[in-house]
């Protein structure tokens, strides 16, 4: 029995798949080394086999030096949508990494063997619940979509338009700082007003020991007002979701 391929469709199938395992090699928690390469890799080519279909009607190039362009630059296409789409999600983390260091827990910063670097307690924490979150919630379903309907939006054998590139990356970037600056700002303002506290407490009392009483009771004052951020993170996720897709259309060239 002879089975025969198409060969236009086959090679859309393949510049998909470039794009999209790009995208899944940047964006948490599909990034993670907790996941094996080959399910990655399974992911990718099941997500570009949705898309394929539509891909075989645009004009695929056959030649070798332009198949290869096209290759690259659909590898940059992903990975600069993988870039923004993981700065965005990285927010809440950021969050936890200034709360462990107004709070004194940057102190206790330990090798995270999966994302390859060392982590603090609450940024770690803040990952791992921003995690759970967006699959609770299905927001990673939401941004998958986003990126397969990039692929109408921005064709294979199209490029984008690089003209608002700059100022894009510009914005994703100062919403990611000012998402983790709001998240963390309350804590921050009354951990400082406590370490003023205890300060005065010092010349008030010069006999008591603060150290003895200031990381107790700043661990104490740290870990209630985390418990108390935790309704206000949900909302955070959907809304870092929504700019997510913004940001991956706007690349596309629809922003």
């Amino acid at each position: 029995m002879t089975v025969s391929v198409a060969g236009e469709p086959a090679i859309a199938f393949l510049l998909a798949s470039l794009r999209i395992i790009a995208w899944v090699a940047v964006v948490p928690p599909f990034a993670s080394r907790g996941i094996p390469a080959g399910a990655k890799v399974v992911l990718s080519l099941g997500l570009a086999l949705t898309v394929a279909p539509a891909m075989a009607q645009t004009e695929i190039p056959v030649e070798t030096f332009p198949l290869i362009v096209t290759a690259l630059t659909q590898v940059l296409i992903g990975l600069a949508m993988g870039f923004l789409t993981m700065l965005l999600f990285t927010a809440i983390a950021a969050a936890g990494s200034m709360i462990d260091v107004f709070g004194g827990f940057a102190l206790a910063q330990g090798f995270d063997p999966l994302s390859m670097n060392s982590s603090t307690i609450f940024g770690k924490f803040h990952q791992m619940l921003a995690t759970m979150m967006l699959f609770a919630s299905g927001g990673h379903l939401v941004v998958i979509g986003g990126l397969l309907t990039t692929f109408r939006l921005l064709p294979i054998g199209t490029s984008p338009d690089l003209d608002g590139g700059a100022a894009l990356f510009t914005k994703a970037f100062e919403v990611f700082f000012v998402t983790a600056v709001q998240i963390a700002m309350p804590m921050i303002a009354v951990l400082f007003i406590a370490d003023l506290g205890l300060a005065l407490m010092t010349k008030v009392a010069p006999a008591l020991n603060a150290l003895n009483v200031m990381f107790p009771a700043k661990i104490g004052l740290t870990l209630l007002l985390v418990g108390l951020s935790f309704p206000v993170l949900p909302g955070v996720t959907d809304h870092l979701v929504d700019l997510a897709l913004e940001a991956m259309a706007a690349l596309a060239g629809t922003g």
